[in-house]
């Protein structure tokens, strides 16, 4: 029903947002190099429910209103494009920031740290882009059920998501401090994603697909 092309490109693109800096990415890393690796996976458990809902609302057919309104579609993919172009400029430009040099945040309880991790993956603009604007360029509504194709891309989307944020939270303490030492690195690694930001929001603006829906 999925083609492994389309498995390999979200996985893909996945990987790549995944690795771009943004909201996920600064709040697990600050959080688990200011109160420790475990504060930093349960935060990581919120964020993996914030997927889960985002990943239902693709599912039960959130694409079924862009296709009735088309520009609407457009816009939403405009905007996303916009997003990703405006984090590219604030990655690349001088003085920019690493997703790896932590922001203080004062000691949280579990509920609330599951509880940040889900509001932050909500509220996050990356991913909410990832499920309206790029999910479904890889769903084929004559491959049979968009909602069973939906469901198996998203499932791939999240496995990577958490392996690699899993992988971050326990190792952000050791690569902040190896990027603090040596800040040759850490602006390779702000030009690397920055550039990969300004790629996926080139791909955005470009696509001319319409949003898809399950056939009869």
């Amino acid at each position: 029903m999925v083609t492994l092309g389309a498995v390999v490109g979200i996985a893909l693109v996945a990987l790549g947002l995944v690795l771009t800096p943004g909201p996920n990415m600064v709040y697990l890393v600050s959080r688990s190099v200011t109160q420790g690796r475990r504060a930093g996976l349960v935060s990581l458990l919120g964020v993996a429910v914030g997927f889960g809902v985002y990943l239902a609302a693709a599912v039960a057919g959130i694409a079924t209103v862009f296709v009735l309104v088309p520009p609407l579609y457009t816009a939403v993919k405009l905007a996303g494009a916009a997003y990703l172009l405006w984090l590219a400029w604030r990655t690349l430009r001088p003085g920019g920031r690493s997703a790896f040099t932590p922001a203080p945040l004062p000691p949280d309880r579990p509920r609330r740290l599951f509880t940040m991790g889900l509001v932050t993956n909500l509220l996050n603009p990356k991913i909410a882009i990832l499920y309206v604007s790029l999910l479904p360029q890889f769903v084929d509504p004559s491959r049979g059920h968009v909602a069973v194709q939906s469901l198996l891309l998203g499932l791939t989307q999240i496995g990577i998501a958490l392996t690699v944020n899993a992988l971050i939270v326990l190792s952000a303490g050791s690569v902040s401090a190896f990027l603090t030492r040596r800040p040759g690195w850490a602006r390779v690694q702000r030009y690397v994603m920055g550039t990969v930001l300004a790629g996926l929001a080139v791909r955005i603006a470009a696509d001319r697909s319409r949003a898809a829906v399950a056939t009869p």
